[in-house]
């Protein structure tokens, strides 16, 4: 398929460079050779809303947004749909014809259909699970947590009021109860914890590995790190240490695209082992 005139996207964020998300939507583009492009935005948090104004004016079809700005991103817009309300955070923004910005929230899905592909989703169904962070992406991971079944969600923070301001937000979005711990509290969050998800930058390249020992987690929970790059974080390498089930980011990156890609360039794509080599071959 090919249309009338490129149409442009992109992926915003401080930083970005880490970012596969580029590599992702280009295979898709020449894949079902279609005529854009999509580009990195490295955006400073003061300059987001600028930045995001003048890609509207630019013709931009829109962009997916990534730390730090998931919460400014909800901000701003005009509409936004129920998950990223939930959220109040959103990792997608399409910009209409008439100006304004619709912001939606792909992390929870795509969180939800990695876990159900590469994890057995009901081992943890019913039983408490540990949410590492307060960010946006803690917020999709509690919403996703709470719609695969999870019994009760312990979120650990290294700042508790952060963490607690969150659980009082989604209390009324989720089933689960939610328990907040300081980051000295990991052992007693992590008691029964059928699943664990980092869903810091901690581990991220360039930033500083998380300081965090996975011994007190039972013997046969797993371990989600939702950082890609690099694949395999010090958390996931202790985590396979123990032999405990690990998963990265990188199927959560794939799945929360697909919406993001057929909102851009008005093809769905699909989610393949082809695409996932391609993006695990990636230079660092």
């Amino acid at each position: 398929m090919t249309t009338g005139s490129a149409k442009l996207a992109g992926v915003i964020g401080w930083p970005v460079a880490h970012s596969l998300s580029p590599r992702l939507h280009v295979y898709w583009l020449r894949e079902h050779k279609i005529d854009g492009a999509y580009v990195p935005l490295a955006v400073r948090r003061e300059d987001f809303a600028t930045v995001i104004d003048g890609l509207q004016r630019a013709g931009f079809a829109g962009v997916n947004v990534t730390v730090p700005h998931k919460e400014a991103a909800f901000a701003l817009a005009h509409e936004t749909d129920e998950t990223a309300r939930a959220a109040g955070a959103a990792n997608l923004l399409l910009f209409r014809s008439d100006g304004r910005i619709q912001a939606r929230n792909t992390d929870v899905l795509g969180l939800m259909q990695s876990l159900n592909e590469e994890l057995d989703a009901k081992a943890f169904r019913g039983r408490p699970v540990v949410i590492l962070g307060a960010g946006g992406a803690a917020r999709a991971a509690v919403l996703a947590l709470d719609r695969l079944g999870a019994a009760e969600i312990h979120i650990v923070s290294r700042n508790l009021g952060r963490a607690e301001a969150l659980a009082s937000m989604l209390k009324d979005h989720v089933t689960a109860p939610i328990r907040c711990f300081a980051w000295n509290e990991w052992p007693q969050a992590a008691g029964e914890a059928a699943l664990l998800v980092n869903a810091t930058s901690a581990g991220m390249r360039g930033s500083p590995s998380l300081d965090l020992s996975v011994e007190g987690l039972p013997s046969g929970a797993s371990v989600c790190d939702l950082i890609y790059n690099p694949l395999e974080t010090e958390l996931l390498k202790r985590a396979r240490a123990r032999s405990l089930k690990t998963i990265n980011g990188l199927g959560m990156l794939m799945h929360q695209a697909v919406p993001a890609f057929e909102a851009f360039y008005g093809v769905r794509p699909a989610v393949t082992p082809e695409l996932r080599a391609q993006l695990e071959k990636a230079p660092a």
